[in-house]
């Protein structure tokens, strides 16, 4: 009786022992991630039991040698689960195993496999081996005792009642909710905190094991920029899972293979090739962390994979901007023409991530994985570390080698208008032109002949990125401004009806114009398309402002070319231009309005390029010599456009369409005035005005609001305030306007 219960505690039943489980549990328990219909799901007892007809053994034997064998199912259960979980004959060589998601068939079963579900099977080999060697010696022991007693056999397996249930039913649950992954990973670091230290230590290496598998894919993706996730286990993952995309150091290299590693080096890999996948991220490691890990490892693949159609510049030392860290000394702008390296197929990974750093990397993370615990702080202390390393690589293959701070400046120069006299040659050359409605399939080459002729006007051979710059027309039904969107588009045929048909569809029509930037890579992974989306959306705010100045300008400037004339004219002859005097004395009400537009156009500009570019350039400036984190550099950048983008107030609606009505009507008015002696047009003149006024209160009564006076505009805003309103007129017209509207019912009948 004695063989045969030992024989029961491995498993193995007979005519002592019998097998109560049902012959699905039997027959059908190789299916590890089965449902469990009918008896056999939520059965968590033990299913071996003693022959009824046993009447030999008195109820307090009977009771302690099924405890005894109890151990034998749940060694069968663990034994079963570990064997089908470390098995690996069912692959087959033909099989292709790229798709994560394919579920591999073996004589119509369905078999999910999982990397991290092998693992634990591995920890609990291990615990089972130790059962199986007291199992050993309570046989010895039994076969060396001339009087054997059944207190020997459950003096020696005591100890696995403690932990063998427990293990169970966590297979069981593994089992029946499919858990694999960060999510097994999870469920182990749960079960770890319980008061029974046996259990506690079986379960931590468990846990042990699985994070073996996690530190190979960290290792993987850290340190040469690969995801080995077959089955999609890891929670750095692909944005497309599709078949096809999973890598795996194992499979023959193929021209497919080949195919996949050029497409994840292209820029949609950076941007948009890789998210965290919460589902498998373990809740023990923090977002922020995981956040690291997903850039340190693309940004590995960057280095260890440079694009091989792009160039880069050789840093030149230059004297100027001289001031800072010695480090940004050789690239900090110059008039040098751009010396080229080779192509950057032949530029090493070696040269851009040299082996002692991937080797320092692959240290790190083999000492946290030699450690028998998982301990947080010292996990994120490595990623970090190896977070740093990685972007200060990345800091010397965009900054330095591929000439960031120049193209920057480049970028200031055409889309923030600092090449002013670039700007007015242009706006000069094709004011014409722009006078008249865009045509729609030549508006775009139509201005290219004065963006060209401008350029060679002052621009010099020297400005090696003007060729990077391009102007291009957007399509005229969508607006591409925030500060366009609520403005009322003229409809065709009500402006064919109406006399200013031309200023306004000419209006509408040209502050399509925008520019295009060729950013070549590695320049492409920190001026992203949303980066250069605000680029061109402040430019075309600044263009139009810039075209309404020099509108008022050139008025001014026409018109008092023929006052002069006429004024000769007056002086030869006092008796005969009585009139040319009484026109002139009828003209100075136009000229106050005219001043009154040039003043707020004015200090509006000189706020946005000196208060607002000019100062946050300077701020930009100095954190990219400071910094040497191509992350940093990034947030710095993105904080540069936001203060560029809020300080200007795009970013609010009801500013944005004031000063774009007020632009507007200054550019009417310009319009109207150059032909107001051909014909007159006094009441359109008068609108104009009246409505120029009550936008410029209106805007200077929302800029003084409570709510922007505690933004980050205050600063600025401020000095802008002071600006317009130095002798208070501005403030004493809006509260004489508000009054007026208040009072404007009960006088209507007195004012008519």
């Amino acid at each position: 009786m004695l063989h045969e219960l030992l024989l029961a505690l491995l498993g193995f039943t007979g005519d002592f022992v019998l097998d109560a489980s049902p012959p699905r549990r039997r027959a059908a328990s190789q299916e590890a991630g089965g449902d469990g219909d009918g008896d056999g799901d939520g059965e968590v007892g033990p299913a071996f039991r003693l022959a009824p007809d046993l009447t030999f053994l008195q109820p307090s034997e009977r009771t302690a040698i099924e405890r005894l064998i109890s151990l034998g199912f749940y060694y069968r259960e663990l034994n079963r689960f570990a064997t089908e979980s470390r098995d690996m004959s069912w692959i087959q060589s033909s099989v292709d195993v790229s798709s994560p998601h394919s579920d591999k068939t073996q004589k119509g079963k369905v078999r999910k496999g999982s990397v991290y579900r092998r693992a634990i099977a591995n920890g609990i080999t291990e615990i089972l081996s130790v059962y199986r060697s007291a199992v050993l010696q309570v046989e010895q022991n039994v076969l060396s005792d001339p009087l054997p007693i059944l207190a020997t056999v459950t003096h020696g397996l005591n100890k696995f009642e403690v932990f063998l249930p427990p293990l169970y039913e966590l297979v069981m649950e593994i089992e029946q909710k499919d858990i694999k992954g960060g999510q097994l990973l999870n469920l182990l670091h749960k079960r770890c905190h319980c008061g029974v230290p046996e259990l506690q230590s079986c379960i931590q290496r468990l846990l042990w094991h699985g994070h073996q598998v996690m530190f190979n894919q960290l290792t993987s993706w850290m340190v040469y920029g690969i995801i080995q996730d077959q089955y999609s286990e890891f929670f750095i993952r692909r944005q497309d899972d599709r078949d096809g995309e999973n890598e795996s150091s194992q499979r023959d290299v193929s021209d497919k293979f080949k195919q996949k590693l050029a497409k994840d080096t292209s820029l949609a890999s950076w941007h948009t090739g890789f998210h965290v996948s919460l589902d498998m991220l373990p809740e023990y490691i923090d977002m922020r962390v995981a956040e690291s890990i997903l850039f340190a490892g693309k940004a590995i693949r960057v280095l260890r994979n440079p694009s091989p159609g792009a160039t880069l510049q050789e840093p030149v030392n230059q004297s100027q901007n001289s001031k800072g860290s010695h480090g940004m000394l050789s690239f900090v702008g110059g008039s040098g023409a751009p010396k080229e390296l080779p192509s950057f197929s032949n530029t090493s990974a070696e040269e851009l991530l040299p082996q002692a750093e991937a080797d320092k990397i692959d240290v790190m993370l083999k000492e946290l994985k030699h450690s028998s615990e998982f301990h947080k702080r010292p996990f994120e202390s490595a990623v970090g570390s190896i977070r740093t390393i990685a972007a200060n690589h990345l800091w010397q293959l965009v900054v330095v080698r591929a000439d960031l701070n120049g193209h920057l400046k480049a970028l200031k120069d055409y889309f923030l208008l600092a090449k002013g006299d670039f700007f007015q040659c242009f706006l000069e050359e094709s004011r014409q032109l722009l006078r008249l409605p865009p045509r729609q399939s030549t508006a775009e080459a139509d201005l290219m002949i004065p963006f060209q002729l401008a350029a060679l006007k002052t621009i010099g051979e020297e400005d090696k990125y003007f060729t990077r710059v391009s102007l291009r027309m957007l399509s005229y039904g969508m607006k591409s401004s925030t500060s366009q969107k609520d403005l009322q588009k003229p409809n065709a045929l009500e402006l064919s009806s109406q006399g200013k048909a031309t200023s306004e569809l000419a209006l509408d029509g040209w502050d399509s114009i925008a520019l295009e930037y060729s950013v070549d890579w590695p320049l492409q992974l920190f001026f992203t398309p949303d980066v250069l989306s605000k680029y061109r959306k402040v430019f075309q705010y600044l263009i139009r402002l810039k075209r309404t100045q020099m509108e008022l300008e050139k008025s001014w400037a026409a018109v008092m070319h023929k006052d002069h004339a006429d004024f000769s004219d007056y002086c030869k002859d006092r008796k005969n231009n009585s009139a040319t005097q009484l026109r002139r004395q009828r003209s100075k009400p136009l000229w106050r309005v005219r001043e009154h537009m040039a003043f707020l156009i004015r200090n509006l500009q000189f706020y946005i390029q000196v208060d607002v570019i000019e100062s946050q350039w300077n701020v930009l400036q100095s954190h990219v010599q400071y910094s040497h984190d191509f992350t940093e550099l990034v947030s710095f950048h993105q904080e540069y456009l936001s203060a560029l983008v809020s300080q200007s107030f795009l970013d609010i609606g009801s500013v944005s369409r004031i000063l774009d009505s007020i632009m507007k009507l200054c550019l009417q008015f310009c319009w109207s005035i150059e032909q107001y002696e051909t014909r007159p047009n006094i009441s359109e003149i008068d609108h104009i005005t009246e409505e120029f006024n009550k936008k410029s209160n209106s805007l200077y009564t929302i800029l003084r609001s409570s709510r922007l006076a505690g933004s980050q505009r205050a600063p600025f805003l401020r000095q802008f305030l002071m600006r317009l309103n130095f002798n208070s007129f501005f403030e004493t017209t809006a509260r004489g306007v508000m009054n007026s509207g208040r009072l404007r019912p009960s006088t209507a009948g007195a004012q008519l």
